[in-house]
């Protein structure tokens, strides 16, 4: 019988931070780094400093069935894909992408909202406050 590893704990850390970014991306590549940045740290958790987790590791690839890609360097680790399979990591990565491509697709379904956080029109710049 083979030994099962499970990570939950490590998501349900890192889950909350995550949703809190997602809540305040302002466009469709916040919500790619938010991604990211969440990955490596699970990355960095789940290997226990035994991989040195890179922002390009574990993408967000909202046109992919799965929601993310893994890099060649990350595919090339020989505990990757035993961790993959002796575990819930792909289960994991599987709920972080799925969150994040649905939060990625609001985003690009309304553009305008976003648009006008970032390139604010000047003449309604600093419109609504009293001196």
């Amino acid at each position: 019988m083979s030994m099962q590893h499970s990570f939950t704990r490590i998501e349900n850390d890192l889950l909350p931070a995550f949703r809190l970014n997602l809540g305040l991306a302002e466009s469709t590549e916040d919500v790619r780094k938010f991604f990211s940045y969440a990955m490596t740290d699970l990355l960095s958790k789940v290997f226990e400093g035994r991989f040195p987790a890179a922002y390009e590791d574990l993408t967000l690839a909202p046109a992919e069935d799965k929601g993310f890609a893994a890099s060649a360097r990350l595919q090339a680790f020989p505990e990757f894909e035993a961790m993959w399979t002796a575990s819930d990591l792909s289960a994991i990565i599987g709920r972080f992408a799925g969150v994040a491509v649905n939060r990625y697709r609001h985003l690009e379904k309304n553009p305008d909202k976003t648009e006008s956080k970032m390139y604010p029109t000047p003449d309604r710049v600093g419109q609504g406050k009293q001196p």
